[in-house]
């Protein structure tokens, strides 16, 4: 009895399972890692955002929206109205950095207009007992115009001006990305009310949409700022030319003019891979891996990955860890609950927290 005792033990072990609490094992290049789950149960998990008081807010697709502490989660009131049609929903949640004094939370989602439907910004204030989000108010949406459910981008952050980057993708309507007059396959930078920062590069510019930052973004889903305030952004490519860029101010990414992949026929895109006057990614797969989610870490448990940027895959289930200042992917991160990474974060202390897709789950990476 307790030699088959322990050859169970043995063989749960030798699949990753590490007691208590149901945690598993992720072999890294920084040792055993131990994979957490802190909930389950959700639909279309698409983003979440630590909180000053502890837990974390996390959003579906479907519009739902939840506040999740460890062994518990509560369905929160007051969530912005979506257009919950494909790839389009409630996207993004992030807490203002002064959360703990204006419990601001800015949401990113697809809105209704008309007959289609496009990316918006809202901002509403957390109730302190965690339950309703109120006063909630638009404070950006894009040129109405697109139809369809895909290529909504919707990641946003923060800067330490407390002026908000929020990706846009163009929607499927590529020549978009490259006109000026619309945001759709831009980065933008708003203030907090929605208001133009005067200081945009294309504020001046006749017929330019002011609150453009860069364009010719295909679809956006990843943004980070590293700790020299420099902005980071990652996109789907078609069949092949997912990139990691780094945004600087009025530049052009080149969609669909240059990309390092094909269309999904099989047909070139554009004019190749290279134009003059047109931004290059610091990294790009190709094969894609469907990239979605972005974090840039502090080295806060592993200094050795310190400014390294970990990236979830879509595509290939696992989190990619590019490094170096010629940039390159250097390790996966991979485990069976690694499904379909769409969102993943660092928390204040350190460990690094990631949502999957296929486990409809939020996990909790530390140490072993």
């Amino acid at each position: 009895m307790f030699r088959c005792l322990a050859l169970i033990i043995t063989l749960a072990l030798g699949a990753g399972v590490l007691a208590p609490f149901g945690a598993r094992a992720m072999e890294s290049s920084q040792g055993t890692l131990r994979v957490q789950k802190i909930a389950d149960g959700f639909n279309v998990p698409w983003g979440f955002t630590f909180l000053s008081e502890g837990g974390v807010l996390l959003t579906e697709r479907n519009g739902a929206l939840w506040y999740v502490k460890e062994g518990s989660k509560q369905q929160v009131r007051g969530a912005p109205e979506v257009a919950a049609d494909g790839q389009g929903g409630l996207l993004d949640v992030v807490a203002a950095r002064d959360f703990a004094q204006s419990r601001r939370v800015y949401f990113t989602f697809a809105k209704s207009q008309g007959r289609g439907a496009g990316t918006a910004v809202a901002v509403g204030t957390l109730s302190n007992d965690l339950s309703e989000v109120t006063d909630l108010k638009v404070i950006f949406e894009a040129r109405a115009g697109a139809r369809g459910g895909r290529h909504f981008g919707s990641r946003l952050v923060e800067a330490k001006d407390g002026s908000l980057f929020v990706t846009l993708g163009e929607r499927g309507d590529r020549p978009s990305a490259q006109d000026l007059s619309r945001e759709q396959g831009s980065i933008i930078r708003i203030l907090p009310d929605g208001r133009i920062p005067g200081d945009n590069p294309f504020v001046n510019v006749e017929g330019a949409r002011p609150a453009i930052w860069s364009y010719g973004h295909r679809n956006p889903q990843g943004l980070a700022m590293d700790d020299r305030g420099q902005l980071w952004g990652v996109e789907h490519g078609a069949k092949g030319g997912d990139e990691v860029n780094l945004i600087e101010r009025g530049q052009n990414y080149g969609w669909p003019v240059i990309s390092y992949g094909r269309h999904y026929s099989g047909r070139k895109i554009g004019e190749g891979s290279e134009k003059p006057g047109l931004k290059q990614p610091e990294w790009y797969w190709d094969p894609s891996i469907a990239p979605s989610g972005m974090m840039i870490y502090s080295g806060a448990l592993w200094p050795q990955w310190r400014g390294d940027i970990f990236v979830g895959s879509l595509k290939f289930d696992y989190i990619s860890r590019l490094s170096g200042s010629n940039l390159q992917e250097v390790e996966k991160l991979k485990s069976p609950q690694t499904g379909r990474v769409r969102d993943l974060r660092e928390a204040p202390d350190g460990s690094i927290w990631f949502i999957s897709e296929y486990e409809g789950a939020l996990y909790r990476i530390t140490p072993e």
